[in-house]
């Protein structure tokens, strides 16, 4: 079963352009640029949650100008039962 998280991304105010682009360029991302404390939101899934983890440690949190990212595991989509705890 796929592992699925929406990633809130909070960056400084002067490389908000650079830090979306480096954010289009991970595959698999859906980016949405927000306004309020956040600044972009990543949909993304991948094969396990140790994967999502690994994407957040080396693709989003090391870009220039990222400051902060609070990451929200999909436990059921509309639909769909609750899925079960991994681990």
């Amino acid at each position: 079963m796929a592992a699925k998280a929406f990633i809130l991304v909070s960056c400084e105010p002067a490389r908000t352009e650079a830090v979306g682009e480096r954010l289009r360029g991970i595959q698999g991302a859906l980016v949405y640029e927000i306004m309020g404390p956040f600044d972009f939101v990543l949909d993304i899934e991948a094969d396990t949650a140790e994967n999502l983890t690994g994407i957040l440690r080396s693709k989003v949190r090391p870009i220039a100008g990222v400051t902060d990212t609070l990451t929200c595991i999909v436990m059921a989509s509309p639909g769909s039962e609750a899925a079960p705890p991994t681990g």
